[in-house]
């Protein structure tokens, strides 16, 4: 399995406004390393990163479904289920769907997280 890191960071939703106000205007360039998926909270990132997630994450990578359906009988989750997983991990670039004739195939886009936080975003 080729292993695609991301670094991943939590930070306010006033402080993730603030950054990306100052990139647009010029005034400041992300670092190579900096996170490319950004969280509000240690429990918003552990939902979406869930043990049941990165196993789904996991089962793409190694079984390579052609279809959300092969990947319902693989899994033994409903279709629209992971529709809607895939479609929150797609959100935050985890995930790709292509459309291929008149399916949905899923493909991970990261394989690995590196997560970045610190004390500055909290209130006193």
């Amino acid at each position: 399995m080729k292993t695609k890191t991301v670094y991943v960071g939590i930070i306010s939703r006033e402080a993730y406004k603030a950054r990306t106000m100052a990139i647009a205007r010029g005034e400041y360039l992300p670092k190579k390393h900096e996170p490319k998926i950004w969280f509000e909270s240690l429990q918003s990132m552990a939902q979406i990163l869930s043990n049941e997630n990165r196993k789904l994450l996991k089962v793409i990578v190694t079984q390579k479904p052609a279809s959300l359906a092969e990947l319902e009988t693989i899994t033994g989750r409903k279709k629209s289920n992971l529709s809607r997983t895939l479609k929150t991990l797609e959100r935050y670039g985890i995930v790709k769907l292509h459309k291929e004739k008149n399916r949905t195939v899923p493909e991970v886009l990261a394989t690995e997280f590196r997560v970045a936080f610190g004390l500055d975003e909290l209130a006193a």
